[in-house]
């Protein structure tokens, strides 16, 4: 499973979700190969102790994170600022230009391997890549048996998978800014321009621009080859394997549809039961507000409960927290609102929901017939025409089935 692991970290390099914290990376070409090793090695730190954390319901973890979120972002915009121009830093209060000094490893002031480590540290609280069916595996079994040393170390080698992918890109980069050193104009330029991108990518993330530009994008294509390594890894757990496969038929009966109970709350509906849903054709769709799958799948979800909601069907979101700071019921409340889902959403937070239908990925959809029968399951983005015509068909059989009930 590490070596899974590893090899998905590799993968993140072709993600879209990796998009936003490009800046702050690429913005350290110039830098010594040390320095650059320091930084990732920060980053994969900080990714492996924040996604450990984060399926610790504590609220002091929720809290911590989000602040620290909101610190790395300042960090980021000093060292957008040292990068830009040093009459820029002379404009900032006396301990923010110490600051920027710490975090600039170019500065002749208090420049080492600390200022290094403080840009991976800051560039991992704020990296939060797509939960495709590897990373799925592992967060899924830290939140059924908490934080743990295994799914730590599972975490650290994906991560180092990625710091992997990324520095080779560094490195190439950091090769094409020293046959520039000549041209000295150049390299000023190129300076201020990485500080400029690193700004910008500080102030996408803090307003939430980055889900605008990551809207149109896919990760659907990275996951298929994740899951293949999944299927053909040599000593990957079939257990594991067998929950994480994408494949979906028409003919994948799963038995009986198993309960609802467990939620916290309930948004746009009182609490649901199975009981309450027998003569229903049910859609059972988990997701959670800050993973960009769920975003691309979401519009078919919502247009699908529209479209067949008069015909019987039952749409229900089951937000099952990734992150600590998707566990705060007001937060998914307001994001709720903010993507106009008006059916049934169920607030899973103790995971009880997703034990109940042992589901390991997002976004996951569940199809039950009018019997109460999960009759098909798909994982991940894509199949929408299936699972449209999925939909027909269920209907049409509790169709039929209503007249002899």
């Amino acid at each position: 499973m590490l070596l899974i692991a590893f090899l998905g970290g590799l993968l993140t390099v072709l993600s879209p979700c990796i998009l936003p914290v490009v800046p702050f990376l690429f913005a350290g070409a110039h830098r010594s190969r040390s320095s650059i090793i320091l930084t990732l090695a920060g980053m994969v730190l900080t990714f492996a102790l924040i996604s450990s954390l984060a399926v610790v319901s504590s609220e002091w973890v929720i809290k911590a994170s989000s602040t620290g979120r909101q610190v790395a972002l300042i960090v980021m915009v000093l060292f957008a600022l040292s990068l830009i121009s040093a009459r820029v830093g002379d404009w900032l209060a006396r301990p923010f230009v110490l600051l920027g000094n710490r975090i600039d490893p170019a500065s002749r002031k208090m420049s080492g391997p600390l200022s290094s480590i403080m840009i991976g540290v800051a560039t991992g609280l704020l990296w939060a890549p797509c939960a495709g069916p590897i990373l799925g595996v592992i967060l899924t079994s830290a939140m059924l048996q908490g934080a743990n040393a295994g799914t730590s170390l599972l975490l650290v080698a994906y991560g180092t998978g990625s710091a992997l992918s990324l520095g080779t890109l560094i490195f190439a980069g950091r090769g094409l800014v020293n046959r520039l050193k000549p041209s000295i104009p150049v390299t000023g330029w190129l300076r201020r321009g990485a500080g400029v991108a690193v700004l910008a990518g500080a102030v996408m993330i803090s307003t939430g621009a980055d889900d605008v530009l990551l809207a149109n994008t896919s990760s659907e294509g990275v996951s298929s080859v994740e899951k293949g390594l999944l299927e053909t890894v040599p000593k990957v757990v079939d257990y594991l394997v067998s929950k994480v496969t994408a494949e979906s038929s028409m003919d994948n009966a799963k038995g009986a549809m198993p309960s609802l109970s467990g939620a916290v709350a309930w948004i746009n509906s009182p609490a649901l039961s199975n009981e309450s849903l027998k003569g229903k054709v049910v859609l059972v769709d988990f997701w959670t507000f800050d993973c960009i799958n769920c975003k691309h799948t979401l519009p078919y979800v919502k247009d699908w409960a529209k479209k067949y909601g008069k015909d019987g069907l039952v749409v229900i979101g089951v937000h099952t927290p990734e992150y600590g700071f998707e566990r705060i019921i007001d937060n998914v409340r307001d994001k709720v609102k903010e993507y106009g889902i008006t059916y049934p959403v169920a607030i899973d937070n103790n995971y009880a929901i997703w034990r109940n239908f042992d589901n390991q990925y997002w976004p996951a959809h569940y199809l039950i017939d009018a019997k109460g029968q999960v009759r098909y399951t798909h994982f991940g983005e894509g199949s929408y025409e299936t699972q449209e015509k999925m939909i027909q068909q269920l209907l049409e059989e509790s169709k039929a089935t209503a007249p002899a009930a």
